[in-house]
């Protein structure tokens, strides 16, 4: 018996997978926030879900125990489900039709992770999707005080050239996000990798700073309406608690004043609307084969 179970197999409209895991590529929740922030703001549906039990060790990554107001007690089991959400285009954006999103918000597993890849393989042939996207974040040297880049990558040499993106080149110790990207690049399935970079110095959940620019980017990417000016007075407030922290301590705030001087000096990162026009273009291509 197969660890995927399906709800059901609906008629979707031009669907994209996304996915992000609470784990090693999710810093302060950022990615798996953006998940549960595009989760929540359309309609949705859960459509299918991972067994826990052959893929997590529960001293690790407990139950939770839940008591509801009538005294009933459940357990909570760490969860990978996939949700439908139909969601609504940008007026002027691409062909200007709304995309369903198969998204998933869930948590890292410790064990198969090669099986476990192998059901999401499975989602995106069942449901026909034309691409996988996975959001990341991870800690880097960028101050809380300027915006925070989001950086786009491909798995695949000839779409990374294609849309613009850059080809990894970290060698080392990955996680399932990086087995993820090998199963579907061998199977020939499209995959891209947004991420955003946190401050290492702030490192601790909620960031919605982070959460807005990861939207942001997959907004422009996409053209899937997010509504990540939504998160514009959250952000705000993070950062002005950032700031009165640091200037409390001279040194957090020297080092502040160091980091956004190498920020200003950077090359800005290639805008959305380059890598949007490409994925279009590349994925009408895909749908006409």
């Amino acid at each position: 018996m197969s660890e995927l179970s399906w709800d059901s197999v609906p008629n979707l409209q031009r669907p994209l997978v996304v996915v992000a895991f609470r784990g090693l590529f999710d810093a302060a929740t950022s990615a798996t926030a953006a998940v549960e922030w595009l989760r929540d703001r359309y309609e949705s549906a859960r459509i299918a879900v991972i067994d826990p039990e052959c893929y997590f060790d529960f001293q690790q990554e407990r139950p939770l125990v839940h008591i509801d107001d009538d005294g009933r007690r459940s357990l909570e089991w760490p969860s990978n489900d996939f949700f439908v959400v139909h969601t609504t285009a940008i007026a002027g954006s691409f062909e200007e039709q709304p995309r369903d999103l198969i998204v998933c918000g869930g948590v890292e597993p410790h064990l198969r992770w090669r099986s476990f890849c192998g059901h999401l393989l499975d989602i995106a042939r069942t449901t026909k999707a034309e691409m996988v996207v996975t959001l990341g974040a991870m800690v880097g040297t960028n101050p809380h005080t300027r915006p925070f880049p989001v950086t786009g990558s491909a798995a695949s040499p000839l779409l990374a050239a294609r849309l613009g993106l850059s080809s990894p080149t970290y060698q080392g110790p990955t996680g399932v996000v990086g087995t993820l990207h090998d199963t579907l690049d061998r199977a020939g399935v499209p995959v891209i990798s947004l991420r955003v970079s946190v401050p290492h110095y702030v490192p601790s959940p909620p960031n919605p700073k982070a959460t807005r620019a990861l939207l942001k980017r997959f907004e422009d990417v996409t053209g899937v309406r997010t509504g990540f000016t939504r998160l514009d007075r959250s952000a705000t407030e993070w950062e002005q608690r950032v700031n009165d922290a640091a200037n409390e301590d001279d040194e957090v705030s020297t080092y502040v004043r160091k980091l956004e001087r190498g920020y200003d000096e950077a090359e800005p990162l290639p805008s959305g609307d380059d890598i949007a026009s490409e994925l279009e273009a590349f994925l009408r291509e895909q749908r006409d084969d």
